[in-house]
């Protein structure tokens, strides 16, 4: 790689742009003023300092981020780059230029993916948006999650353990094929293994796919227990698909001894052997990250889960334009973490470019007393719907709640309605989290008059648990607050979100991951969102209202007959 940056547009491809593109395109105007955006110098240390000459890193990544702006395949991203003018322009080409093979592209990204710069061009840019003012710290932001379809088959359990093997099979035959022809009947194989285990009809009736699912699985455990011979080269059992079958069978089948004293290999039941949990369950041998997940009673997909957080400052007085709303942090995971758990290392990331909100505006499944406090230390009011308390008294709205009873944190007490103070104050550890267990005597809550208002335990006595002293006052105070209307107007400003994911999906198909593995899938991810900005500050150069609602011709009537 030669640090060159983007070539100086050539004057004959400029007079040629600038006369087809009088008012200019999305492509110019990006070139015009993100040239700096597209530096080679970031990508250095993914490229070597010797042989022949390679494009520029710069400029391939200018082609990517127009290529998720116009959702396009590679093919049709290398033949913009030859026949459309406006991107002669931004890549500062000639008109004679041949541009480059597809292929360029794909080598591109996983050379960004082994060396973990997904991230460069859109953290670049959020750096510039900060220098021209459009994002600061300490305005609102607001973070949303949807889900991502893996780019492979859905499998079920028997065509996975099939498709392992098959995997595997196909692995070796390019990489060790004198090895494995000493250890399987090849001919047999092939005849099982040749076509995917999709393309042809599984057997109708449950005793046949019980007994193809242990011939699977004996031709799993042969094929491991070669690999992983004393004689075997180590290298062999570190080919990924060979690891994944091991992995695959470990999770699927069980062995054990019948009554004969024979080694029989069998498939897991849910209940009776058990399953790794979803996060750690392999769907597909071809994309080792992907996860099955469900959300509510139905969405149901096997992929990822992508968050993506935006500003969303209020409208600027009249006659200022205001800044455009863009993303600051996107955060691609497995499907199976909660939205909840992704929080904590947005805030984290947001901080460290920078531009920690003041305001969190969150649809988080509900965040625990300590997310919310340590977000409030750092700086940053969550504006997210919290659990409410799920006590019986309060679940029933009668009775006694952990709010009718006083808390006294120096003296170490508690006092409930009644008047009587608590006899125990054991701190503990619950879920890994601190907690505060509040007991009171038999003798005082026995004798009680309103001890069935209080308590339904078989002891007779209340116990309560709360969190330490400021996690807990933060979960009140937002318990309250929450009930408000005035709560419920401010947190109406969160749902603007689902526009942004509305249009990540239209624009650059971002449910949909493009690549296999989760390294390339948040380089889809990062790309998109940086596509997504581009057109943002596209709108708002050239005076467009991204904000405006769209309305029909009868509503502009209505609103003339009745103003």
């Amino acid at each position: 790689m030669r640090p060159e940056g983007l070539p100086e547009v050539p004057a004959q491809t400029a007079a040629v742009a600038r006369a087809a593109f009088p008012r200019g395109s999305l492509a110019m105007r990006v070139r015009d003023r993100l040239a700096e955006v597209f530096a080679d110098e970031p990508f250095a240390d993914a490229f070597g300092v010797r042989g022949a000459p390679g494009l520029s890193p710069g400029v391939l990544s200018l082609v990517t981020v127009l290529q998720f702006a116009e959702d396009l395949t590679d093919r049709q991203a290398a033949a913009m780059a030859v026949r459309a003018i406006d991107w002669k322009y931004a890549l500062g080409a000639e008109l004679t230029d041949t541009g480059f093979d597809a292929s360029v592209l794909s080598r591109f990204r996983t050379r960004l993916a082994e060396h973990g710069m997904e991230r460069v061009v859109f953290d670049r840019l959020l750096e510039h948006c900060k220098d021209e003012g459009l994002v600061a710290a300490g305005g609102k932001q607001r973070t949303d999650a949807t889900h991502v379809i893996s780019a492979v088959r859905d499998l079920n359990r028997l065509e996975l353990a099939g498709e392992s093997v098959r995997a595997a099979l196909e692995a070796l035959a390019v990489a060790a094929p004198a090895w494995l022809a000493g250890q399987v009947d090849v001919a047999e194989f092939a005849h099982r293994y040749g076509p995917r285990v999709d393309g042809w009809r599984m057997p109708s009736s449950q005793t046949k796919r019980d007994r193809l699912a242990q011939v699977f699985g004996q031709d799993a455990l042969a094929l491991c227990r070669a690999a992983w011979a004393a004689g075997t080269p180590v290298w062999i059992r570190e080919i990924e698909a060979v690891d994944l079958l091991r992995q695959f069978l470990v999770q699927t089948y069980y062995l054990h001894t019948d009554t004969r004293g024979r080694e029989v290999i069998r498939k897991r039941d849910a209940d009776d052997e058990g399953v790794p949990p979803g996060q750690l369950r392999l769907a597909s041998p071809y994309d080792p990250d992907a996860r099955w997940a469900a959300k509510g009673e139905d969405l149901f997909w096997m992929g990822y889960k992508v968050h993506l957080t935006e500003t969303c400052d209020t409208p600027a007085e009249a006659g200022v334009p205001a800044a455009p709303n863009l993303i600051t942090d996107v955060f691609t995971t497995d499907a199976t973490v909660p939205d909840v758990k992704a929080t904590a290392p947005v805030q984290q990331r947001l901080a460290e470019r920078g531009v920690r909100p003041g305001e969190h505006y969150l649809d988080s499944g509900y965040p625990s007393a300590d997310l919310i406090t340590a977000a409030l230390k750092q700086g940053t009011r969550m504006v997210t719907p919290v659990l409410l308390d799920h006590s019986a008294q309060a679940k029933a709205a009668t009775g006694f709640d952990k709010n009718a009873f006083a808390i006294d944190w120096k003296a170490r007490q508690v006092r409930c309605p009644a008047g009587k103070s608590s006899a125990h104050w054991n701190p503990v550890k619950q879920h890994g989290a601190e907690a505060i267990v509040i007991t009171f005597s038999v003798r005082t809550c026995r004798p009680c008059p309103f001890q069935e208002q209080c308590t339904s335990s078989a002891l007779r006595r209340r116990m309560l648990t709360l969190r330490p002293r400021e996690p807990h006052e933060s979960l009140v105070r937002a318990r309250a607050e929450q009930k408000t209307e005035t709560w419920k107007a401010k947190y109406a400003l969160r749902a603007g979100v689902e526009g942004t994911i509305n249009q990540a999906l239209d624009i650059t198909g971002i449910r949909r991951a493009r690549y296999r593995g989760l390294p390339k899938v948040r380089l889809q991810h990062a790309f998109s969102a940086t596509a997504l900005n581009v057109i943002r500050l596209d709108m708002h150069w050239t005076g467009h209202n991204q904000h405006h609602t769209r309305s029909s011709r009868l509503e502009h009537l209505a609103y003339r007959l009745t103003a």
